[in-house]
């Protein structure tokens, strides 16, 4: 299943690899815990951005406290960060609350070469 959704999609280690980085198409991860305030701040951008690429890209949310050793695998140090997957490979790291704008720029530098893959 690598379709892209119009809601974060909740990943967990058990399905990390088949949501993320068997993705058919790019993947953007959002490592947060529930305790974290400005986690909780960005939440409102994740979510209108998975509405917003929800035909093109993947947004999906990690718990980095229910989730410990994706969070150590990928060095995740300070929440929130949120990685942008392209064909498996990390494509960009952004730390702590960025504004939507990054994110767009990153999802635009990746999107363009899937339409030519995918056309």
């Amino acid at each position: 299943m690598n379709e892209a959704s119009a809601t974060p999609i909740q990943v967990t280690e058990q399905d990390f690899t088949q949501q993320v980085l068997n993705s058919e198409v790019p993947v953007l991860v959002d490592f947060w815990a529930e305790w974290c305030g400005p986690c909780r701040a960005l939440g409102p951008v994740i979510e209108s951005l998975s509405t917003q690429y929800a035909e093109r890209a993947r947004i999906v949310k990690v718990d980095v406290d229910s989730n410990q050793q994706l969070a150590m695998k990928y060095g995740i140090r300070s929440i929130p960060t949120v990685m942008l997957f392209d064909q498996g490979q990390i494509a960009e790291t952004y730390v702590g609350v960025r504004p939507r704008g990054d994110y767009e720029s990153g999802l635009a530098r990746v999107l363009p070469r899937q339409a030519r893959t995918i056309a």
